[in-house]
């Protein structure tokens, strides 16, 4: 009998589309509006209008973080081929902070899915110091086990995802 994982990151197929299976040692929150984001959860595009709000964990203010949010569903979940697009960007983030204390690569874009439930997943990387990191030239296409490997960034230190569909949409994720 087949061993059924619990982690939701297995189970909603981030660990696999997105990235190789890692051990979370970095707390991360995300929020909109005052909603935590949390593996599987379900937002409409009004709600993800405005870029969430992160807050990293950690204890030394020396250690720098990288956020990238990516949906590994574009342009439709059936066909991905735009996989992933790169929806946001930012480096040199000190722990114990978010976004607004680091260096903003591609700016927030939010999610506007037209066809089938989209996940968008935000990964933590650890720094392993301050370091140049450009912008992708595109947003699809991204790759973050590539980009991850490019700046030596290593394995993730945390991730979340949620999912995602167009307004008028209804129903969840069938996990099979």
């Amino acid at each position: 009998m087949p061993i059924v994982s619990k982690d939701p990151l297995v189970v909603g197929r981030v660990i696999g589309d997105v990235l190789d299976h890692f051990e979370s040692c970095i707390p991360i929150r995300v929020t909109y509006n005052n909603r935590d984001v949390c593996n599987g959860c379900e937002f409409k595009p009004s709600q993800v209008v405005h870029q969430p709000r992160v807050a990293i964990g950690g204890d030394d203010l020396r250690i720098l973080y990288t956020l990238v949010a990516v949906n590994p569903d574009a342009p439709s979940p059936s066909d991905p081929s735009l996989r992933e697009y790169l929806h946001w960007l930012i480096t040199d983030i000190p722990a114990t902070t978010g976004p607004s204390f680091g260096n903003e690569v591609v700016a927030y874009e939010n999610p506007r899915p037209t066809l089938g439930i989209h996940r968008i997943v935000f990964v933590l990387f650890r720094q392993l110091g301050r370091e140049k990191i450009y912008a992708p030239g595109w947003r699809q296409n991204f790759n973050t086990k590539e980009f991850a490997e490019l700046y030596n960034l290593g394995s993730p230190v945390a991730a979340l995802y949620y999912n995602i569909q167009r307004e008028n949409g209804s129903g969840g994720r069938r996990l099979y």
